[in-house]
């Protein structure tokens, strides 16, 4: 392992650089200098120091090589529980919105059920284990999607030099089962919840604010007042030229609940939470309670505000794209896959517009 030698324009300073090859980002900065004709003896001392700092990173840079795809793991740059890498890599890769990198290490760390895991020990058939135990555990896209963020971690770690190659390189993501389709609230289900009292006055409009917003339980319960703008609700989604996250109008019963709830002026509550919420638990037995008193005879759950959002707007004829974008999404595949009708809504309406005669008579 050699260092090249860079003096300043001034000529009174020389630094050092980690000599990998003659290619583009191949000469990288030690941080190391040393003066070029020390005068005083502190800049005397200053250089015999810098001295054997280079020759400990020459050795750490030894080491590194030595140790990549092997059991030992340096001390002074690896970290010897893969548990502590994949958790500080969801720390610094976290994405508004975004919560399948955070899933996945949740389901890793059932997958592993101990505290410890050695880089040594994530070979090709433990991924192949864990993907099939999120297959076994998960449904439809999602075994796909959190098996892909574990790649990228493996990806991120062999670029770390924790392996040679990826473990996960010829595992390739795979689908779980179908999961069991969800139910949907028609437009008329709207208007009967609209006129049906809830025993939650904060269940109910946050509830109706989600049929008429496409959010979550999850960004509806961490809604606050600074994530509105005027008429304006700031999305998950983030252009990629400017950085800057997209606002999506509000309808007219959205703006409604939240001129009712409004109350004092944003900016002295802007990092108050919009609605005040129970448990999620909780929440699903008033709104299941709420949809009986309003006849409504389906298994409601807060995720089929959602799905009912998508539905509808697609049945008023309201393009894909449109849709995704309202929902949160930078493409339609979602749209396409899962925010759609499954069921056929009226078949007699739909049979109605074959073509027919005023008067049919049977030869």
């Amino acid at each position: 392992m050699n260092f090249v030698k860079r003096t300043n324009a001034k000529g009174d300073k020389i630094s050092f650089y980690y000599d990998l090859g003659r290619g583009k980002g191949q000469r990288v900065a030690t941080g190391v200098f040393i003066y070029a004709k020390p005068k005083t003896q502190v800049e005397k001392n200053h250089n015999k120091e810098a001295q054997l700092i280079l020759e400990a990173k020459r050795s750490q840079y030894i080491l590194e090589n030595q140790a990549t795809g092997s059991g030992l793991i340096p001390s002074h740059k690896f970290k010897a529980n893969f548990m502590d890498y994949f958790s500080e890599y969801v720390t610094m890769n976290k994405r508004f919105g975004n919560r399948s990198l955070e899933c996945s290490f949740k389901y890793f760390v059932k997958f592993v059920a101990k505290d410890h895991i050695s880089p040594i020990d994530i070979t090709e058939t433990f991924c192949q284990r864990f993907r099939q135990f999120l297959m076994d555990t998960l449904t439809s896209e999602t075994p796909a999607n959190y098996f892909a963020r574990f790649k990228k971690v493996l990806k991120a770690a062999t670029k770390d030099g924790y392996y040679r190659i990826s473990p996960a390189e010829d595992v390739k993501s795979k689908k779980g089962k179908p999961g069991k389709l969800k139910e949907n609230l028609e437009a008329e289900e709207y208007i009967k919840l609209l006129k049906t009292p809830c025993f939650n006055t904060e269940v109910r409009e946050a509830f109706i604010f989600s049929c008429y917003t496409a959010l979550r339980w999850c960004d509806v319960k961490k809604l606050k007042w600074s994530d509105i703008s005027g008429n304006q609700l700031k999305t998950q989604i983030v252009q990629s030229k400017t950085g800057k996250r997209l606002s999506i109008s509000l309808h007219p019963i959205a703006k409604e609940i939240l001129e009712k709830r409004r109350g004092v002026s944003t900016v002295e509550k802007a990092e108050i939470n919009v609605f005040k919420l129970p448990s999620h638990n909780a929440a699903i037995v008033l709104l299941d309670q709420w949809c009986r008193n309003a006849r409504i005879r389906k298994h409601i759950t807060w995720h089929c505000a959602r799905l009912s959002f998508s539905i509808l707007l697609q049945d008023a004829k309201v393009d894909n794209a449109t849709v995704a974008l309202l929902l949160g999404h930078t493409t339609t595949k979602y749209v396409d896959e899962i925010y759609k009708r499954h069921r056929p809504k009226d078949q007699i309406c739909s049979i109605s517009r074959l073509p027919m005669p005023d008067k049919y008579i049977m030869n």
